[in-house]
This record gives structure tokens, C-alpha cells and sequence, in this order.
């Protein structure tokens, strides 16, 4: 293929996986907002971003198996369509039901991070592959600081409609442009979509979610949380039991047994808790009104700038980390990650009474962001077949997800669980979630020193077991 178009190939998968990346944030900020444009409760409110962690979580690793076996830019496109929709019709949306529903047909769009890793290895030349990889994952890691930070300002001038106005026009450009320059991926994956194995996934995915970010609300003792508990873990332990002896599994239980492969992704449960809950809370403390004893008073402009740095040193890093990759390894680059985010966060437990030291430890975790995103992506990538690309990406994205709503849960009982008369935390609430995090970070580091090291220059093929690269065909 020729440069320009790897480059431009690039681009399209850049600017679709970035928005969506976005959006998974960019209306946390504005949440207030939205609760009084449509005359809601803060806690019917809410469901706008459960719905939509609750869809991608679905839909992420399906239609990744989806694209192995119908072809990538096929649904890439599909995706694509689908995300501007739920978009627009978020703009247009007349009350919270319908917003709700948008966010719900948005969320599809979780697949758009599978779809590219797995373009990427099927297109780009194999030398360009690692460095592609990380240059995405960068893209991907600071869409979601983009709209920590773009909210505030857009709200402000404009009107939070134009949250979903302004990825309308780019997702549709996008949308174009991969119908028509993105080439089709010759390389498929044999079989079916297991579609008994997607019913079960969504049930247990849903079974889990669901109480893990409403349990604040329901109480964690109470019959709703502790019975979806429950589905959740008789849903999994059947949904295990299919795929095993399914012939044309949703998920290859084979590639996810890899140690290269549950290794990365026990890293991203760990990371994913301390990224997700940092993203939740660190917001909130410096909005909080000085008159509690702590925070600043921050408007949600004004909070958003100070986590610029973050922003800025996660797509730094994420680059940079493709140039060290060959060099270093992935591994190291994951390890390190983790590491920073352990030490930014145990900073924050300790260090927080300035908005500069708050700014400082905010892109310090931003670089751990950065290495971890990319090195997780281009551990999985190297390590899993071709045809398994889609779906084993999917899953490592949705294990992260997992690991983001069971560490905002967590943070949530320390940071709420014990309040002042005005009804704010306690400062002890969020130093206590800082150093939980900063444990979760910590372990994140550990579990990626046990990633095998894998020679360079040799395939993933290469390394995987016959049975994971020859699947049985479906006679």
C-alpha cells in the first residue's frame, strides 16, 4: 500500500476512535447542566453515562468479532454510521428518555477501538505496525482528556447540545472518507457469530455494570445490587461453559489464555481502576467550595484547564512510547505506566493543597496513561492471531472498562460514604481514594512484570499454539 494511503488510513481511524474516545467524557462535566435543560433528577440523570458505558461494554467486543469475520472496514463503517446517529439525535433530544436512548446507540461506537488495531495489522507494513499502534492508543487516551477539558468552555459559549452538534459534522466527514479510502481487509476469521455467546456476554457484562455504577444509589446491601451480583456471576460461569465448547466461539478462550494475553489484561483491570476513577473524582475535588477545608472552587472551565497537562502528557507519551517500544519493549513501557500512576496517585494523597501540585500530579499520571494505553494495545496486537485481533482487543478494552466502573464504585463508598453537615466529603474521603488508587496502580505494575517477554521479529503466530491460529471450520 502506499504511504499516503497508510497515512491517510491513519487519519480516518484516528479522528473516529478520538471521538468516541470524547465522548465517553465530555458530558460527565456538563451532567449538571443537562439535569436542568431537561428538568431531571441527578439520578435519572446519570443513566446518560450508564447507558453508554453499559452499550459500549456490549458492543465492543461483538462487533470486534464481527469485523474479524465480515471484514473490518465493513463495520468500521458501520460503526461509524452509528455513532453519528446516536449523536444526533442526543442534539436533538427533547427530554432525558430520549438522550438516554442516543447515548445507548452511541456506545456502539466502543467497537471503533478494535476495528482500527485490527486495520492496522492487516494494512500497514509490519514494521509500521508498533508505532501505528501507539500513535492511536495516544489519540485514544487524550480524546478522553479532550473532553474532560473542551466541555466546560463549549457549554459555556454555546449550549451542551453542541456536545453532540460538533462530532455530528466530524464522524460524518469520517464516515465518508472511510467508505471511501479505507481498504477492506482480505484477511477473515473462519466461522459464525456465536450469537448464544453474545446474549450470554451482554447478560453477565450488564449483570455486573449496572450495580457496580448505581450501587451508590441503590445501597450495596440491597436486594437489586446483591441479586445482580449474583446473575452476574452464574451468568459468566455459563457463558464460560458455552464458549469452551462452542466450535465458533464469540471469544476464543484459547487466545484469552495466552500469558501474554491474561497478563496484559489483568494490568488493564488494575490500571483501568486507577485511570477511570482519577477521571471521576479529581474533577469533583477541585470544584469542591473552599469552605469545606479543601479544594478550590473551581468552576467546570476552570477544573478542566488544570488537568491539561494531563492531557497533553498522555498523547506526548503514548507517541513516544512508539519510538521506545523497539528499543525498550512493550512490557517495560506498561510496567512503567503503571508505576507513574501509582506515584502520581500516591502524590495526590499527599499533595493537593495547591492547584499547581494538583496541575504537576495530573500530568505525571497523564504520562503513566500515555505508555500504559499504548504498550497494552501493542502487547495484545503481537501476541494474538490475525483472524483474533478484533474480538481480543475488544476484550482487553472491556476488561479496562471493567476495572474503571469496580474503582469508580470503590472510590465512590471512600469518597461518600461519610459526609459533612453542607453535604460535601470529607477531605479524608478523597486521600483515602487517592491511596486505594495509587494500591491499584501499584498492583497494575506488578501484574505487567509478569507479561512474558516475546522475542522481535517474531510473529504473534508464531508464538501461539496451533490450535489458536488453525480454529476448526464450520462444516
Amino acid at each position: 500500500m502506499p504511504r499516503t494511503s497508510t497515512r491517510l488510513t491513519f487519519a480516518v481511524l484516528a479522528t473516529g476512535a478520538g471521538v468516541f474516545s470524547m465522548l465517553q467524557s465530555l458530558i460527565a462535566p456538563a451532567l449538571p447542566t443537562v439535569q436542568h435543560a431537561l428538568h431531571t433528577s441527578q439520578s435519572t440523570a446519570t443513566w446518560v453515562m450508564t447507558a453508554y458505558l453499559l452499550s459500549a461494554s456490549v458492543f465492543t467486543p461483538i462487533l470486534g468479532r464481527v469485523g474479524d469475520l465480515v471484514g473490518k472496514k465493513r463495520t468500521l463503517v458501520a460503526v461509524l454510521l452509528a455513532v453519528l446517529a446516536g449523536c444526533l439525535i442526543a442534539a436533538l433530544a427533547p427530554d432525558i428518555g430520549v438522550l438516554i436512548v442516543a447515548r445507548v446507540v452511541q456506545g456502539v461506537g466502543g467497537a471503533l477501538f478494535p476495528l482500527s488495531f485490527g486495520i492496522i495489522r492487516d494494512e500497514f507494513a509490519p514494521a509500521e505496525v508498533p508505532g501505528s499502534i501507539s500513535n492511536l492508543s495516544a489519540v485514544i487516551a487524550a480524546g478522553g482528556g479532550v473532553g474532560i477539558v473542551a466541555a466546560g468552555p463549549i457549554v459555556s459559549a454555546l449550549d451542551y447540545r453542541w456536545l453532540f452538534w460538533i462530532p455530528v459534522a466530524i464522524v460524518a466527514a469520517t464516515a465518508l472518507i472511510a467508505l471511501r479510502y479505507v481498504p477492506e481487509s482480505p484477511k477473515r476469521a473462519q466461522g459464525k457469530v456465536s450469537w448464544l455467546g453474545a446474549v450470554l456476554l451482554s447478560a453477565w457484562l450488564v449483570a455486573l455494570l449496572l450495580p457496580l455504577s448505581q450501587a451508590g444509589q441503590w445501597g450495596w446491601g440491597s436486594p437489586k445490587v446483591l441479586g445482580l451480583f449474583t446473575a452476574a456471576a452464574l451468568l459468566f460461569a455459563l457463558w464460560l461453559t458455552t464458549e469452551a465448547r462452542s466450535r465458533t466461539p464469540l471469544i476464543d478462550l484459547r487466545v484469552m489464555r495466552l500469558p501474554a494475553v491474561w497478563t496484559t489484561n489483568a494490568a488493564a483491570l488494575l490500571f483501568g481502576a486507577g485511570m477511570y476513577a482519577i477521571w471521576s473524582f479529581l474533577p469533583g475535588f477541585l470544584q469542591t467550595p473552599t469552605a469545606a477545608g479543601y479544594g478550590f472552587g473551581a468552576g467546570v472551565t476552570a477544573s478542566g484547564l488544570l488537568l491539561l497537562p494531563m492531557l497533553v502528557a498522555m498523547f506526548l507519551s503514548g507517541v513516544l512510547s512508539g519510538r521506545l517500544e523497539p528499543r525498550v519493549g512493550a512490557k517495560a513501557l506498561l510496567t512503567t505506566g503503571a508505576a507513574l500512576g501509582a506515584l502520581a496517585c500516591g502524590f495526590l494523597t499527599l499533595w493537593h493543597d495547591a492547584q499547581w501540585q494538583v496541575a504537576v500530579v495530573a500530568g505525571l499520571f497523564g504520562l503513566g496513561i500515555g505508555l500504559a494505553f499504548a504498550s497494552m494495545a501493542n502487547l495484545i496486537v503481537g501476541s494474538v492471531p490475525p483472524e483474533q485481533t478484533g474480538a481480543a482487543t475488544g476484550m482487553n478494552a472491556n476488561i479496562r472498562t471493567i476495572g474503571g466502573s469496580i474503582g469508580a464504585a470503590l472510590t465512590s463508598v471512600l469518597v461518600t460514604g461519610r459526609l459533612q453537615p453542607s453535604g460535601l466529603p470529607y477531605e479524608s474521603g478523597y486521600t483515602h481514594g487517592w491511596a486505594l488508587l495509587a494500591l491499584l496502580c501499584l498492583a497494575a505494575s506488578g501484574a505487567a512484570l509478569l507479561v512474558p517477554v516475546r522475542r522481535s521479529g517474531h510473529p504473534a503466530e508464531a508464538a501461539a499454539p496451533e490450535a489458536v491460529r488453525a480454529p476448526a471450520r464450520v462444516r
